[in-house]
């Protein structure tokens, strides 16, 4: 599915993981309890500045702040737009 979304400059499209639904023992986490999760997918990214390229491409899964980017919704699906200097690590 393509996106009619191009992030202008250093600005990064990130498709946020699936919160945990278990613990590592079989705890089944209720709603309202689950972290906001701080793992995605790159799905789109910018061109970056003339003096900064950009470093990671679409299919990057990354690390991300727990309060960075701005959420939004397209085609009914959540994602996070950000700058690339909010992204901690390329895993």
């Amino acid at each position: 599915m393509a996106l009619n979304i191009k992030p202008l400059a250093d600005r990064v499209l990130i498709e946020p993981a699936a919160a945990e639904t278990k613990t590592a023992s079989g705890i089944i986490i209720p709603d309202n309890a689950k972290e906001k999760p701080q793992k995605g997918t790159v799905v789109a990214a910018g061109k970056g500045t003339k003096d900064d390229p950009i470093t990671v491409k679409v299919g990057d899964t990354v690390l991300y702040g727990k309060y960075a980017g701005t959420e939004l919704k397209l085609e009914g699906t959540d994602y996070l737009i950000m700058r690339e200097s909010d992204i901690l690590a390329i895993i």
